[in-house]
C-alpha cells in the first residue's frame, strides 16, 4: 500500500482470503481466471509490503530491484491483459464477446510494450512523502500512451460486461483512478492499485452472481 509496510501486509492477508473464497464461488475453470484477481492483489501487496522494508533499511537493500520490477510487472504488465481476458471468459452474449476480443488484443498491446521497456529502462522505487513512488524511465510519449491503452484495457471491459454487479465494480474502479491521478499524481501506481486491491473484495459478490443466475442485466 502507499503507507506502510503494515498496511500492505494486512490488506495482502484480506485479499488472500477474499480470493480463495472467490475462488470456491468459480464453477468453471475459465471463471477461476477472474475469481483470483484478489490472489494477485495479495501477490502484490505483499511484494510492496517487502519493498516498504528495504526501502526503511529493515531489510536487505539488495531486493529493493527485484521487489520494484515484481510490482510494476504484475502492476504494468499482468493486469492489462488479465482484466479484459478474464472478463470476457464471463461473457455470455457472442456481440459482446468481439468487443472484449478488442480489448483483449488491446490489452495484449500495452503488457508486451511494457515488459519490452522495462528490458531497456530502470525501473526504481523511493520513499516520498509517505508514499512509494515509482519511476519507470521510459520515454514520455510511451508512458502517455501507454496509460491510455491501460486505461482501455482494466477499465472500460467492465462497462460492456453483462454480468451483474460487473459495472459497479467498473464505476468504483474508475473513481479510485480519478481520485489517485488527482490527489496522488506522483504515487499514482502505487495508490490505485491499493484502491483496486480494495474494490476487488466486490469480485466475491460477482462469482456470486455468475454462480447464481439470473444474473444479467437486462438490455
Amino acid at each position: 500500500m502507499c503507507f506502510s509496510a503494515t498496511a500492505s501486509f494486512t490488506s495482502g492477508v484480506i485479499l488472500a482470503v477474499a480470493g480463495v473464497v472467490s475462488v470456491k464461488q468459480a464453477q468453471k475453470s475459465p471463471e477461476t481466471l477472474f475469481a483470483a484477481i484478489p490472489l494477485i492483489f495479495s501477490i502484490q501487496q505483499f511484494i510492496e509490503g517487502f519493498l516498504w522494508l528495504t526501502l526503511k533499511g529493515k531489510m536487505d537493500p539488495q531486493y529493493q530491484t527485484i521487489l520494484s520490477y515484481a510490482f510494476i510487472f504484475i502492476a504494468q504488465v499482468i493486469w492489462p491483459f488479465w482484466v479484459p481476458l478474464s472478463i470476457s471468459l464471463l461473457e455470455k452474449k457472442p456481440e459482446r464477446k468481439k468487443i472484449f476480443l478488442i480489448l483483449t488484443g488491446i490489452g495484449a498491446g500495452i503488457s508486451v510494450t511494457i515488459l519490452y521497456r522495462m528490458f531497456l529502462y530502470p525501473v526504481t522505487a523511493a520513499i516520498e512523502n509517505y508514499h512509494i513512488a515509482y519511476h519507470l524511465h521510459f520515454p514520455i510519449v510511451v508512458r502517455y500512451l501507454g496509460a491510455s491503452c491501460y486505461f482501455i484495457a482494466t477499465v472500460i471491459p467492465t462497462f460492456f460486461s453483462s454480468v451483474r454487479r460487473m459495472r459497479l465494480l467498473g464505476v468504483l474502479i474508475l473513481l479510485s483512478y480519478i481520485v489517485a491521478l488527482v490527489f496522488y499524481t506522483k504515487y499514482a501506481i502505487s495508490v490505485w492499485c491499493f484502491f483496486s486491491a480494495a474494490i476487488s473484495v466486490v469480485i466475491y459478490f460477482i462469482m456470486r452472481s455468475v454462480k447464481n443466475p439470473p444474473e444479467i442485466i437486462p438490455e
